[in-house]
């Protein structure tokens, strides 16, 4: 089995990343390692849908990302173009070192995901203070609705509040105009003014309130964000309250969102439920109308019926996440200084929240009822394939990094500058 080592090369020590030991790792494994100067490499790319491997090769915005990353770091790049199956990666300076506090970037197609993007790059910015407490601004041009992306909505309404309120990162955030992969492209940027780690500080990890199951999951409000064609505005809207009352009839139902898409290859609707205590769950869901299909009504009903069946699954887990959420955070758990959580809850009567974990972790036992050290050889833990996936790069990037009971509990290596 192959794993991430160290070997000697004539740029020095580089760090080895074998793909195949994960499914879609690609902004895992860029974003785990760029906040140093180290070099490092990563081959043979591998995803895997539905548990059939494919193998995949750098897409746009990775190649869009490193790019800039290359540009800023003065690194010397191999194999970084489209349809690369290994890259090699060496840089001359790091996040300290960065020159300018105002960037522009843009992906050579208009479907690629900025969010991707930032997501590839976000670890490098948010460690580039500059010693003056100025931030960052940064446009970057590219998908705001992307197909195998989160959407700017879901970023917008629930990765960005996790993140201020989890680990007091504050992103002023606009979108410029929005670009979708369905349909007919066009143009479409982001502008996000970032307020960097001050250099010499740690990212702290801010816990939440205990949480009781199952009184602290009562649904309090779901919000509803739509972004259709405009003629099934009211119709997609009925259906939604229709199902959510079903499911929820208690909750308040909110319409965040409603905007026109202007096609009927462009349909994304997101649901944020949050919980009497605060706990926070999004689900959307993008599609394209099939153009053989006669009439919106049933299509209209399928995306609903789709995105709350999905929103109540997740909910029914029990957990403190949603799945995508949960695997955006795995690198900051890695980074910051101590104990964090972000269980999905696998097994939600029996799962501890992270307050009951500072007084176990003194009295650690590989073997002990409550508290079990992870072993990190290959993707592992709770949740998605993209979140064991980003657990296991992280764990070799950052070695120093410590996960507990399948990735629930993390202790990070406290990183700074």
């Amino acid at each position: 089995m192959d794993d991430i080592s160290q070997t000697d090369d004539q740029e020095g020590n580089i760090s080895q990343t074998d793909g195949q030991e994960g499914s879609s790792g690609e902004e895992e494994e860029i974003s785990s390692d760029n906040v140093s100067d180290e070099p490092w490499a990563i081959s043979q790319f591998l995803e895997d849908y539905d548990n059939v491997p494919v193998w995949d090769r750098l897409k746009v915005q990775h190649v869009t990302s490193i790019q800039w990353l290359a540009d800023v770091t003065g690194a010397e790049v191999q194999g970084l173009n489209v349809g690369s199956k290994t890259l090699t990666f060496v840089p001359k300076k790091g996040p300290a070192d960065l020159a300018g506090r105002s960037f522009d970037i843009k992906a050579e197609t208009d479907a690629a995901s900025a969010l991707l993007i930032l997501q590839a790059i976000f670890p490098f910015i948010l460690f580039a203070s500059d010693g003056k407490g100025e931030p960052l601004s940064i446009t970057i041009h590219g998908g705001t609705n992307v197909q195998w992306s989160l959407s700017y909505e879901y970023f917008d309404q629930v990765l960005m509040p996790a993140l201020e309120a989890r680990f007091c990162i504050r992103i002023d955030r606009k979108l410029n105009k929005r670009s979708w992969n369905y349909g007919k492209t066009s143009p479409g940027s982001i502008t996000l003014t970032i307020q960097p780690v001050p250099k010499g500080e740690k990212l702290h990890y801010n816990p939440p309130k205990r949480y009781v199951y199952p009184a602290s999951y009562n649904i309090k409000t779901v919000q509803i964000s739509i972004l259709a064609p405009g003629y099934a505005h009211e119709q997609l809207q009925n259906q939604l309250f229709q199902n959510l009352g079903e499911l929820y009839p208690d909750a308040d139902l909110q319409v965040r969102l409603v905007e026109d898409s202007g096609s009927d290859q462009k349909w994304n609707v997101l649901l944020v439920a949050e919980s009497q205590d605060g706990i926070r769950w999004g689900k959307d869901i993008l599609r394209g109308m099939n153009k053989k299909m006669r009439s919106s009504d049933t299509f209209v009903k399928q995306v609903a019926s789709s995105v709350c069946r999905h929103l109540h699954e997740e909910i029914l887990l029990g957990g403190q996440v949603d799945e995508h959420l949960q695997d955006q955070l795995v690198v900051l758990q890695a980074l910051c200084d101590g104990y964090s959580s972000f269980p999905r809850g696998e097994d939600p009567v029996d799962a501890e929240p992270e307050a009951s974990l500072s007084g176990a972790v003194d009295n650690l036992s590989l073997s002990g009822d409550r508290v079990r050290k992870d072993k990190t050889y290959d993707p592992f833990g709770h949740g998605s394939m993209h979140t064991q996936t980003a657990r296991w790069v992280a764990s070799q990037l950052l070695p120093a990094a410590e996960f507990y009971n399948k990735g629930d509990f993390v202790k990070g290596v406290g990183f700074s500058l």
